[in-house]
């Protein structure tokens, strides 16, 4: 038998160290926050200390043999559906919260490492989740950012598409093409998607580009789409 006092240790520990991951979450408005992290920590923990010490009394039963790892696994497993409803599908084929989904993931299995006593490995790896969500994120955009792209949606009448103007507007700004899809927005207007190198939409530059692109002959709308 666990003792009162180790269970009491390792449930408030898992609840801090829930908590230090879910802050970090919480201070970005993600849906899954401090007390979603913290809960998943605790029970995680409080199910390894169930399957670890929850069936005493029936193990000296003729053909009865208990797995820890069991109820872990499904921890494991079952921690998806949660995850699964942190991930947004956003408009123009965007996903957000695969890292919030990630990270409840990995809180669930260090709440599964405090359950089973497994102290120092639990805080090292609270630690290192930590570095990754807040201290890579400004570097990976350093890195990757100048690789994204960005998209210009136009809504032009029909059979009016001056793609010219557009690519004179476009290099005007020093904003390079990726791809251009033309589509049927509706009986009158034509949809024109341009993919770009990645613009901040909030930049002066941003304004100024859609400002153009609204002058060009028949366009009726112009957005920017950033991903």
């Amino acid at each position: 038998m666990i003792p009162l006092y180790e269970i009491v240790i390792r449930l408030a520990l898992a609840s801090l160290l829930g908590s230090i991951i879910g802050l970090e979450r919480q201070r970005r408005d993600w849906a899954a926050g401090l007390r979603t992290h913290m809960l998943v920590c605790v029970g995680s923990t409080l199910a390894m200390i169930v399957s670890m010490d929850g069936f005493g009394d029936v193990l000296n039963k003729p053909g009865i043999e208990l797995d820890p790892s069991r109820v872990a696994a499904q921890v494991i497993s079952g921690i998806g559906f949660l995850g699964a409803g942190t991930i947004l599908f956003m408009k123009s084929e965007i996903v957000k919260g695969l890292t919030t989904a990630a990270g409840l993931w990995t809180v669930a299995a260090i709440g599964l490492a405090v359950g089973g006593g497994l102290y120092l490995p639990a805080t090292i790896a609270t630690g290192i989740v930590f570095i990754i969500l807040a201290a890579i994120k400004p570097i990976e955009r350093r890195l990757f950012n100048r690789n994204k792209y960005t998209g210009i949606n136009l809504t032009v009448a029909r059979n009016q598409i001056d793609m010219k103007s557009i690519e004179e507007v476009l290099q005007k700004h020093q904003i390079i093409i990726n791809e251009v899809r033309i589509s049927s927005a509706d009986e009158a207007n034509d949809s024109i998607r341009i993919s770009i190198q990645k613009v901040n939409s909030k930049d002066p530059v941003s304004l100024t580009v859609l400002h153009d692109m609204q002058q060009i002959n028949a366009v009726s709308m112009v957005e920017f789409v950033t991903a």
